[in-house]
């Protein structure tokens, strides 16, 4: 009984020193003699002690920022750019052998990978169509990054720094694009001015009547903007006219007289 009891407290020990706990966000991935074993966790479970040796893996999502890259564009337009990339592990085992440290890795490549894809693409590309180049990068990071057992969930340019020289040649050729859209607008706009105008004299041609009207009508709006006295000389079939109609006027009264 004497000899039961200290093996009994011996294999207790053993029992208690050997476990573990891991969080719902954590994998254990346990070596056993230095060879892969198994991947314990979330929760209660349990080791060998002085044979099983394991490492614990965060498996959330991770947050990382790019440090800023100065990179050439394709047309030779030095830019500085960072970016945030997003990843998580999904596969545990493969990120603790097949690549020593992950986070690193991942880190390097999708920096190199930032500025590889900046000097593909032409300056306004890359300040207009960012989306497709974050889409882009974030698949080429995924497809190296894939047999680590890490997936890349988002890659995001954050900002664009380009030299004030550039800057202000831009500002320069934005105003220029707006001066010739206005200068369209306005030649636009004075071409179906003379289209309506002929079409109007053309209408105006066939009653010589309606253009005296129109005449009239000018004269009299130039003397209410100036404030000025305006004197008019009538065409002889105006006067002839008003003094047929006049003359009618004078013979209905005396008949009924």
């Amino acid at each position: 009984m004497e000899i039961l009891f200290p093996i009994l407290a011996v294999i207790a020990v053993i029992l208690i020193a050997g476990l573990r706990i891991a969080q719902e966000y954590e994998r254990a991935i346990v070596f056993r003699l230095g060879r892969y074993s198994s991947t314990k966790g979330p929760g209660l479970y349990w080791i060998i002690p002085l044979i099983d040796r394991q490492q614990t893996i965060d498996i959330r999502t991770k947050t990382v920022d790019l440090e800023q890259q100065e990179t050439i564009t394709k047309d030779s337009v030095t830019i500085k750019v960072n970016a945030v990339l997003w990843f998580r592990v999904t596969n545990p085992e493969n990120a603790v052998i097949k690549i020593a440290n992950y986070n690193q890795a991942v880190y390097q490549f999708s920096v190199t990978a930032l500025r590889n894809i900046i000097g593909q693409h032409l300056l306004d590309e890359v300040l207009r169509e960012r989306e497709a180049i974050n889409a882009t990068l974030q698949k080429i990071v995924d497809e190296t990054t894939e047999p680590w057992g890490v997936k890349i969930e988002m890659v995001e340019m954050k900002d664009v720094e380009i030299p004030e020289s550039m800057q202000r040649a831009m500002a320069r050729e934005a105003e220029a694009i707006r001066e010739k859209r206005a200068r369209i607008i306005k030649a636009e706009a004075e071409l179906e001015s003379s289209i309506k105008l002929t079409q109007g004299a053309k209408q105006m041609e066939s009653s010589p009547f309606s253009l005296e009207l129109r005449r009239m009508q000018m004269l009299s709006e130039i003397g209410i903007d100036n404030n000025t006295t305006t004197v008019i000389l009538m065409p002889s079939e105006f006067t002839n006219a008003a003094r047929s109609f006049t003359e009618m006027v004078s013979a209905q009264k005396k008949t009924k007289d």
